[in-house]
């Protein structure tokens, strides 16, 4: 998990004042005088600062399309949640007047439709608008009062977007400078962070783009938009006066904390043996690929044991192949949703309540999913929102992780798990815990997807959904702890049979033909045990019944896998990490019929199918360059990709560079 550096100690804000009826200045005093009379603010709002902000968009685009057989033109806007990063520069007279300079980035949400702007369609063929990014360069002028800080600004305006044309004809890239201006007022919540809210609007005047479709495409557009945000001032000059970066918290609070995290992968494999390929197959030709994610959390103690969580993240980048080919698939960080540009995804938000049940205590580390502090061991803990299914069940203290430990999906999940999720890997629910010394018991219901592999939820609650109840008992063995997970899942879903749909070949494979309310259930064995203090090792066994398709998580039906994880105590790198872990998968038979017969999964698919069990081996080492980053080097060996001896092996090689505060 994150764990923040925290500064003992911060330094004091000092707050003077002044009466007016007490000053009293000489008659031939000169306006500098009078200036070095008056106060310092109560907040200095001097010098470098970062920071991060979110909010909402409007867009609006005067546009028109011709080409020697079609002509249209349209006045269209689309609005959407917009995230990004700022960073800037102030000085600040001692009269309160503020002078400062900011530049800063935006992107558009996940959901496609919201990076939108305009579109044609003449019914055989269609022309988009897309917004990949946008920015600006401003310079700002405010007056500070205490805490406070009132602003205008305006300046530069810059915009990326890419025009994409179907079917099959392409993409043109296009960018626009501008003019932007707005206002904020900013808030000092501690020495060194501040809070803001700011309406900007942006001009790009107009633009004409040629198609490789011979048409043009011309557009007039502007942006308006509110945001919020919050700033941390840096001490890049090295003053001393700033805290270090790390320290994210009120000292004289703990109601809240801050924490983040980056992620970058890089992976890639040589060429491979393969007769022939499928819509869902891993490309045979030797490719690399690279994701990256990026997140805020801000997390906030509402009152006694009610505690509210705040993750969005920005997202990028492809799995190899689109993250199709394998059925335990070799980047964890690898979104079913790859994005050429970041994107802001909302991520997790939900409420905690915890009720103590009395007696003894233990000590809750921080981190990005947990406020710190004391709590009862014999607790009942709820939670509401949205965040990931894996985020209450199906831990692992040696692989759970994929951006710190193993990255191959059936080593740090239970790959037979289906369980509920958007392309993102995140979904609507409640869960309950009831906590022991010796053991836990955890029960959830969350939202399933409309239909197989979407981002759209069934919303019909109840009849709908997926539950979920894991036992975790905790024991020691030789003297070393260990954990033993019993999980048991139930999918209510509308969703298709392998076998109805084989059976009547009018259907002609479409699984959705066959699609209705059904029941999938499975289970899965999850142990984990240490060794000693420098190594452990871990194993998990998962099924579901396979009889229907898949809905959120990968086609596997059974899944065996089992490692080790070492510490470098004993070559004196205690926080570094070698993993090395395998795993072996399988399907039922009326799933491996279906894909035989040229069906598609979520993930698989070759057009054809000479089946065997998709076998893989992973290993790691994680190089602790500080407290904050890890650089990690991967391999991974899969034999059958995608259950199929016809195709493979493979050798996927993976750089992993992370940072966490």
């Amino acid at each position: 998990m994150i764990h923040p550096r925290r500064c003992a100690t911060m330094r004091p804000i000092v707050t003077t004042a002044l009466m007016l009826g007490g000053l009293v200045l000489p008659q031939a005093a000169s306006a500098a005088d009078a200036l070095k009379a008056l106060p310092s603010p109560a907040m200095d709002w001097s010098g470098f600062y970062v920071g991060a902000h979110a909010g909402y968009v409007r867009g609006h685009a005067d546009a028109r399309l011709q080409d020697p057989t079609f002509a249209a033109s349209q006045s269209s806007g689309s609005g959407g949640v917009t995230a990004g990063a700022q960073a800037g520069y102030n000085i600040l007279t001692r009269a309160g007047v503020l002078f400062g300079v900011e530049a800063d980035i935006s992107f558009p949400s996940y959901l496609p439709a919201n990076a939108v702007l305009s579109e044609f369609d003449n019914a055989t063929s269609t022309a988009q608008q897309h917004i990949d990014f946008y920015g600006t360069l401003r310079a700002r002028l405010g007056v500070a009062a205490g805490r406070w800080l009132g602003y205008v600004t305006g300046g530069l305006a810059y915009e990326h977007e890419r025009y994409l044309t179907e079917p099959g004809a392409g993409k043109v890239l296009n960018g626009r400078i501008g003019w932007a201006a707005g206002a904020g007022l900013e808030y000092g919540f501690t020495p060194n962070w501040s809070a803001r809210i700011e309406y900007l609007y942006s001009d790009f005047g107009n633009a004409s783009v040629g198609l490789p479709t011979g048409a043009r495409y011309d557009t007039a557009m502007n942006l308006q938009t509110v945001r919020i945000g919050v700033n941390r001032r840096i001490d890049w000059l090295g003053s001393g006066e700033t805290a270090p970066f790390a320290t994210v918290a009120d000292p004289d609070s703990d109601r809240w904390e801050i924490h983040g995290q980056t992620t970058v992968v890089g992976q890639g494999y040589p060429s491979f043996r393969a007769p022939y390929s499928g819509a869902n197959s891993l490309t045979p030709n030797a490719q690399f690929k690279s994701t990256w994610s990026s997140g805020l959390f801000a997390n906030v103690r509402l009152w006694d044991g009610g505690e509210l969580y705040l993750g969005p993240e920005f997202l990028q980048g492809f799995g190899l192949s689109d993250t199709v080919g394998v059925a335990g698939f070799p980047n964890g960080e690898g979104q079913k949703s790859g994005f050429a540009f970041p994107h802001i995804s909302p991520s997790r938000f939900y409420l905690r309540q915890t009720f103590g049940l009395g007696g003894e205590q233990e000590q809750l580390a921080s981190s990005a999913s947990q406020l710190s502090g004391k709590a009862d061991i014999s607790r009942l803990t709820l939670q509401v929102g949205r965040f990931s299914v894996l985020d209450a069940f199906d831990g692992n203290a040696y692989a759970h992780d994929p951006r710190r430990d193993f990255m191959n999906w059936s080593i740090w999940a239970s790959g037979a798990f289906d369980y509920a999720a958007d392309k993102l890997g995140l979904t609507y629910g409640a869960t309950a815990e009831l906590n022991q010394k010796q053991w836990a018991l955890r029960a959830g219901y969350f939202l399933m997807d409309a239909e197989s592999n979407s981002n759209n939820f069934d919303m019909r609650l109840g009849q709908r959904g997926q539950y979920v109840a894991e036992l975790e008992t905790r024991y020691a063995l030789f003297g070393q702890p260990g954990k033993l997970r019993t999980l048991a899942f139930l999918n209510s879903v509308y969703a298709g049979s392998y076998r109805e749909t084989l059976d009547n070949p009018l259907l002609n494979l479409d699984i959705s033909q066959t699609r209705r309310g059904r029941i999938k259930y499975g289970y899965a064995l999850n142990l984990e045990q240490a060794v000693s203090d420098d190594i452990g090792v871990f194993g998990r066994w998962s099924w579901n019944d396979g009889k229907n398709e898949i809905m959120a998580f990968t086609d596997i039906d059974d899944s065996l896998s089992g490692g080790v994880s070492i510490r470098g105590l004993r070559w004196g790198r205690p926080d570094d990490v070698i993993g090395i872990a395998g795993a072996t998968n399988g399907l039922s038979r009326d799933h491996r019929d279906f894909l035989a017969a040229g069906g598609l999964g979520p993930l698989i698919g070759d057009g054809a199918l000479n089946y065997r069990r998709e076998n893989l081996l992973e290993t790691y080492y994680a190089y602790a360059i500080n407290r904050a980053w890890t650089a990690t080097a991967d391999y991974q060996f899969i034999v059958n990709p995608a259950y199929n001896a016809d195709r493979g092996p493979v050798s996927v090689f993976s750089a992993r560079l992370h940072g966490e505060f």
